[in-house]
């Protein structure tokens, strides 16, 4: 599958039920060497006011994903890693 036609399905957390985001928002982290993706950076919508630009994301690992269907990507992740980027 291409990333650009993944880049309107929602991502949702089989464990919680919660829906995370969308691909298309997502930052994909990649090693350089092999190509592959390693990580999925998805902006933390919770979060209402920041100082300074800071972004608060929740990092979900490329192998936590189960699922890549025709509307959305299921992930199994049973806590969410929040990490702040600026």
């Amino acid at each position: 599958m291409r990333l650009s036609q993944m880049g309107g399905k929602e991502i949702v957390n089989l464990n919680t039920g919660e829906r995370l985001g969308i691909i298309a928002e997502t930052d994909l982290v990649i090693d350089e060497k092999t190509g592959k993706i390693i990580s999925m950076l998805i902006p933390d919508d919770r979060v209402q006011f920041s100082f300074f630009g800071d972004k608060d994301y929740v990092e979900v690992e490329w192998k936590n994903v189960r699922k890549i269907g025709n509307d959305m990507i299921i992930i199994e992740q049973e806590e969410s890693k929040r990490k702040k980027f600026f």
